[in-house]
């Protein structure tokens, strides 16, 4: 078992270890088919080697050679750390400065196995969301952080660290770049071979970006997407008696089957793999599991009809179930389902991200690898089925939305119905959760905020939780609308709720909505706790990149942009910029994450609270600058909340002027002055 001091001595070269290969027991990446020619399998075997003196390439040749062959990507599995892998408290990591200690305790917690995916393959959510591409870029990393001095700066490019540069107090420890591929190269079919080359990587948001918190962030999106769902689509604040079907228990969609609990309604969620199931019911994520659509049907009736908060995992084909689903309308006349949606991993549907109906588990996994071609036709013919039987439910007054894992996007490519007559490009026959519940919300600047405390200690997240609450009460009692007071208000139940169904998994983190005036309030009195040793140890202050600045993305986080930006980049790429020269001490740029490889860039951020007066004045310049971006972008689009949101900032700091944009009043006139160029 190594030690946290060996695991930070570098690549261990002097006396390898046993290569004990894949570890049985736990889940494990599907095999990827990068189709590599003979000139790419020399070239990836290479670039592998070139971590390691020539007189162990002898030795390393043939067992890398083999998991290209029988995996498709070069992991290292000789070199995976003989450790507990785990968030250990701050004070533990050798290490010359805080930040880079804080660092070192991100990135094992998105390493966890209790919170990350595939710790082997180092995939930490959504199926290939990696935090590096081998075990080598892990030893090398912690190495540089355990010698990184305040002077000095880590440059990662797609997991691969380029090494300490130097630099200045001021400037971030780290900045992480990963899959930023010349555009017209930045392919499904490109990505699998630059990834099995090991020159590109697929960080998702989180994962490569080191500020995963296990599920509890998607749980609390979820809770707040499925409210909001009730007050929009049914009208209703309660949802006691209330049906949400969806899928995927993987990931961050195993947070599905605690929201719809938290929510208050009954949540039937369907997965293919037993094992992610099982993960989910022995956390106590899911009340009841079972492999009957029978006993499902009964469940859910029961359920129903007794307004009892139910979360009901079924091991089975979504499909399935949503097809079991019209045959009980159709017998009965009873619609069953009220809240549909699908959290498969859609983004990868050929590698894993989406089972087809017609294959049991193993049977896809083995045709998956084996013969891409056929899976391909499988999968798209069970995608429009999947869409056929939610079209039929539809139609009869069920209200369905897309979670942006690009469900509707590969949906559509395989032919099903989900167009939508005189649409702009990337809208559906079904929203987005952004277009129609999340937008608003990110327009008035409230998104995914979080922490985590590097102590480790239950009882400084206990304090922090307290003084998140206490902040968002008295942001309640100041004068702003009603939309604003229902977020303070939902986000206060949320932090109620959170300590109540112990979501904690891996590091001591919590997250809730919040916009720029409660994001930098709770840094604030957060770093006065750490001054005043009421909390035992630094926060490491972060979001989802998902949150008002952080991404473009057409099919899901600016879906609600309607002046044809969407498929522009500029908020994203700014936003990581601003940040690193805003007081970040560590910045992320993301080609990919949620919708998948090519159709989104995302960023984000850590920050260190350590209760000094430079940590407080980072702060309140970082993040006022990470909300307001995104809502001045917004606001120049047309948003109307995002218009009176950017106005509200602009009043209270007069060092902020945005240009405002002058809405078109009456669209005749455009009409006329077209007429006129023909």
């Amino acid at each position: 078992m190594s030690s946290l001091k060996e695991i930070c001595g570098g690549l261990p070269l002097h006396t390898l270890f046993e290569n004990r290969g894949r570890k049985t027991g736990i889940p494990h990446a599907p095999v990827r088919t990068p189709n590599l020619t003979e000139h790419e399998e020399k070239l990836a075997l290479k670039n592998s080697l070139r971590y390691f003196p020539p007189d162990l390439h002898p030795v390393l040749a043939p067992e890398f050679a083999d998991e290209l062959r029988h995996y498709g990507h070069i992991y290292m599995y000789r070199f995976c750390p003989q450790i507990e892998m785990r968030a250990y408290p701050i004070q533990e990591y050798p290490c010359q400065t805080i930040q880079a200690a804080a660092i070192m305790h991100m990135i094992m917690n998105n390493l966890d196995p209790a919170v990350a995916q595939f710790p082997q393959e180092l995939v930490t959510y959504g199926g290939n969301g990696q935090v590096f591409s081998n075990w080598a870029q892990f030893w090398l990393i912690m190495h540089y952080l355990s010698q990184m001095t305040e002077d000095q700066t880590l440059v990662m490019y797609s997991g691969h660290p380029l090494g300490l540069f130097p630099s200045h107090t001021n400037a971030p420890r780290l900045v992480i770049t990963n899959g930023m591929v010349i555009p017209n190269y930045s392919s499904r079919d490109e990505y699998e071979k630059l990834f099995a080359m090991g020159v590109t990587m697929y960080g998702q948001m989180t994962a490569g970006s080191y500020c995963y918190i296990g599920p509890q962030g998607i749980v609390h999106g979820t809770v707040l997407t499925v409210l909001n769902a009730g007050r929009r689509y049914l009208g209703v604040e309660n949802l006691a008696g209330k049906v949400f079907v969806t899928s995927g228990l993987g990931g961050m969609s195993g947070a599905q089957a605690k929201a719809a609990v938290i929510a208050g309604c009954v949540g039937i969620i369907a997965e293919v793999d037993e094992a992610a199931l099982l993960k989910r019911y022995k956390q106590g994520w899911l009340m009841e599991i079972t492999d009957s659509l029978d006993h499902c049907i009964v469940r859910l009736r029961k359920a129903r009809k007794d307004k009892m908060a139910l979360s009901l995992g079924y091991h089975g084909n979504v499909v399935d179930l949503w097809e079991r689903l019209v045959d009980e309308f159709n017998k009965t006349g009873d619609l069953l389902v009220d809240l549909g949606s699908d959290q498969t991993s859609c983004h990868n549907p050929l590698n894993g991200g989406y089972y087809p109906v017609q294959l049991n588990f193993k049977e896809a996994n083995q045709i998956m690898a084996n013969n891409t071609g056929e899976f391909k036709v499988l999968v798209q013919e069970s995608l429009r089925r999947q869409v056929a039987a939610i079209n039929k439910l539809s139609d009869q007054g069920m209200f369905f939305w897309d979670y942006g894992n690009a469900f509707l996007l590969e949906a559509q490519r395989a032919g099903a119905n989900v167009g939508k007559e005189w649409a702009n490009k990337g809208e559906f026959r079904y929203p987005s959760y952004v277009q129609h519940i999340m937008g608003d919300i990110f327009s008035l600047g409230f998104g995914p905020f979080r922490w985590v405390c590097t102590s480790g200690n239950p009882e400084d997240l206990v304090v922090t939780d307290d003084i998140a609450k206490s902040v968002l009460e008295d942001a309640v009692l100041q004068e702003v609308n009603d939309s604003v007071k229902q977020q303070y208000r939902d986000n206060i139940r949320w932090i109620e709720e959170a300590k109540r169904h112990n979501l904690v998994v891996g590091s001591q983190a919590r997250i809730l909505y919040s916009d720029q005036n409660g994001r930098v309030a709770i840094a604030l009195a957060i770093n006065q706790g750490i001054a005043e040793r009421r909390i035992k140890g630094p926060v490491v202050l972060s979001r989802d990149h998902h949150d008002v600045s952080g991404t473009d993305s057409p099919y899901r986080e600016t879906s609600n942009i309607y002046d044809g930006s969407a498929l522009c980049a500029d908020m994203a790429v700014q936003n990581f910029v601003g940040d690193a020269f805003r007081g970040a001490t560590w910045v992320a740029l993301h080609n990919g994450g949620g919708v998948g490889w090519g159709e989104v860039i995302n960023g984000g951020f850590g920050l260190v609270l350590d209760g000094s007066t430079q940590a407080e004045e980072r702060a309140k310049m970082m993040l006022s600058w990470d909300v307001s971006n995104g809502v001045a972008r917004r606001c120049w689009s047309g948003n109307d909340n995002a218009y009176e949101t950017i106005c509200q900032a602009m009043d209270k700091d007069k060092k902020l002027k945005v240009t405002l944009p002058h809405k078109v009043v009456d669209d005749n006139i455009l009409k006329q002055a077209l007429l006129t160029l023909h």
